[in-house]
């Protein structure tokens, strides 16, 4: 018997040993290769718009999904595409970073610039087997609701003198007045990606309030408990339990956020909304047409409610890979429904190619110069707008 003991305390410190290893080596290779970049830094623009680009007051994004990786953003990478110093060295002020909870296995295609944008089933998870490899808390491997929380503490973990969470419009009026006596700070504010992370539970609002997030999407990938999803089976709208969300959302002050929503779904929630809304990351059908991107009528409905469209940074969203896609998505949608209500949406970190790191924010600028967009216009999309919508909508 105490032969077999030893046997077995053996084994599994092989097994404790070989984990260990997995976790060390494994996240940094997944992380290179499904975030990668067209274009790799140094990046170069024209003297004009670097200067433009310098003297920007606020840059801000809408969407990345960095906290997935377990990367270390207290440190600088030579991968992915955001972490706190490469946010200092482009004079980022607030970055949001989004939880991702659940992804099914045919999102992803044999080609990681692609993904499957069409019909997505829930029956299957990817985020499972990267959250073992990665060595997260036993009690977020299987538990959605454990997940995103267990991502808004890492973001809180990375706060510093250089680095602050914002959660209020007082804690963004007071991290602008600091930023402006200092360039050495930047910030970000934390979303949700789907949802099912409430887990069908009301209350769970409450708990997501609590841990600091203030942007929730109904959907991501897959339909939910809350409706349907664009890329999901049913196509549909929002369901009981998402009109009571969006309403608990609205009362407590959460941003309702509507990438990746159904048609439907859309429509649901610009009915029933009585404040503004925000896509983080999207294309327009007008530049690149496809079951992910905006059509005319809901970029005039939800810029006709006071709302606010993150245009994103990769190919299946602007139909081109590099800023001068981009910037073409920027100006049809501000041709279409007006400067106050375009913003950037990146999608950094989302396990897709991105034109750039966020150092290669200046790319854009010059693009939007190419497009005779004025110093004026460049501000409000490269951040103003949604510092001005932040500061009107987060909660006091």
């Amino acid at each position: 018997m105490n032969k077999l003991v030893r046997v077995l305390s053996g084994l599994m410190a092989i097994i404790l040993v070989l984990y260990m290893v997995v976790i060390f080596i494994v996240p940094p290779i997944v992380d290179k290769k499904f975030n990668t970049s067209t274009l790799q830094p140094p990046y170069k623009v024209s003297e004009k718009a670097q200067t433009l680009y310098n003297s920007l007051p606020f840059i801000a994004d809408l969407h990345c999904d960095a906290l997935l990786w377990d990367r270390d953003l207290q440190e600088r990478h030579d991968y992915g595409h955001v972490d706190i110093p490469r946010m200092l060295e482009a004079n980022m002020s607030l970055q949001a970073f989004t939880i991702v909870s659940k992804v099914p296995e045919t999102v992803v295609t044999k080609n990681p610039k692609e993904e499957n944008f069409k019909d997505n089933k829930a029956d299957s998870d990817i985020i499972t087997p990267i959250y073992l490899v990665e060595g997260r808390p036993i009690k977020s491997w299987f538990n959605l609701k454990e997940r995103a929380l267990v991502q808004c503490e890492q973001l809180y973990d990375f706060e510093s003198e250089s680095f602050r969470v914002i959660t209020s419009s007082s804690g963004l009026e007071k991290f602008i007045a600091d930023k402006n006596a200092t360039k050495n700070i930047t910030a970000g504010y934390l979303g949700v990606e789907g949802m099912q992370v409430l887990e069908g539970e009301l209350s769970n609002v409450d708990v997501m309030f609590d841990a600091g997030i203030r942007m929730m999407a109904p959907t991501h990938f897959f339909d939910n408990e809350l409706g349907g999803s664009a890329h999901g089976m049913s196509k549909s709208g929002l369901t009981e339990f998402g009109k009571q969300v969006i309403n608990k959302m609205e009362e407590k002050s959460m941003i309702v956020d509507l990438a990746h929503a159904s048609p439907q779904l859309i429509n649901d929630v610009l009915e029933m909304a009585t404040k503004p809304v925000i896509v983080s990351h999207t294309g327009v059908k007008g530049t690149c047409d496809n079951v992910r991107n905006l059509s005319d009528d809901h970029l005039k409905k939800i810029a006709g409610a006071g709302g606010l469209i993150g245009i994103a940074f990769f190919e299946p969203a602007v139909c081109g890979t590099d800023a001068a896609a981009t910037a073409k998505a920027i100006k049809y949608t501000a041709d279409l429904v007006g400067i106050d209500h375009v913003a950037l949406g990146s999608d950094f970190d989302g396990a897709i190619a991105m034109h750039f790191d966020v150092t290669g924010l200046p790319l854009l600028v010059e693009a939007l110069l190419e497009l005779n967009f004025t110093d004026t216009e460049i501000a409000k999309i490269m951040g103003g707008n949604t510092c001005d919508f932040l500061l009107k909508y987060l909660p006091e």
